[in-house]
């Protein structure tokens, strides 16, 4: 369990291909490694991705076909950069909301524009996803809790403030950007509720 602060902008050091359709990454990041046992649970720009090997300033996560196929990590290259938080311990204060790293789709910024010192998006997710989406809820978009601030359909607003630019990597958001998307778990066990399913 994550709640979508961000703490350490890493970047991605190797790919490689794994088998069935995954792949390996090794990611440089400012945490203590060694403090990082195998097994662990680490947001990485989202997905929720388990350790399987470190060594010094950097891990490895392995990521299957399906991962792959569902967010943005089939894009990912060397150098890319990449939104770190390491799991919750009990009685961490969740500063965000929460946030399981389990990625539902992938939402598309269709236009930024700035707004003060912020930045403004505008966002397509998935029809399919637009009922969990509320204003004034909750997403989280590569792994970043971000308030809603307004929704039409499947178009929802969101703002940057200076600190979330300064400190993910959302900084020079621009139409066309694809961003992992999960929304907010208290909406997605409301509908499944009210389905009956």
């Amino acid at each position: 369990m994550f709640s979508g602060i961000v703490t350490d902008v890493g970047r991605v050091r190797t790919v490689s291909d794994a088998a069935g359709g995954g792949c390996r990454l090794e990611i440089g990041t400012a945490y203590d490694t060694a403090a990082i046992t195998l097994g662990a649970s680490v947001a990485c720009s989202g997905p929720c991705l388990t350790v399987v090997e470190t060594g010094l300033g950097w891990f490895a996560v392995d990521v299957s076909g399906e991962t792959m196929a569902c967010t943005t990590l089939g894009d990912w290259r060397a150098g890319t950069q990449v939104n770190l938080e390491r799991a919750l311990a009990l009685g961490d204060e969740i500063g965000g909301h929460l946030v399981t790293g389990h990625i539902d789709g992938v939402a598309l910024v269709e236009g930024a524009e700035p707004e003060g010192e912020s930045l403004r998006l505008t966002l397509r997710c998935p029809a399919e996803l637009s009922r969990f989406v509320a204003a004034k809820g909750s997403v989280a978009l590569d792994g970043v809790s971000l308030t809603v601030n307004e929704v039409d359909g499947a178009l929802f607003g969101i703002n940057l403030i200076p600190h979330t630019l300064a400190c993910t990597t959302l900084d020079g958001c621009a139409a066309g950007r694809r961003l992992n998307l999960e929304v907010d778990l208290i909406a997605r066990y409301l509908a499944r509720l009210q389905s009956g399913q």
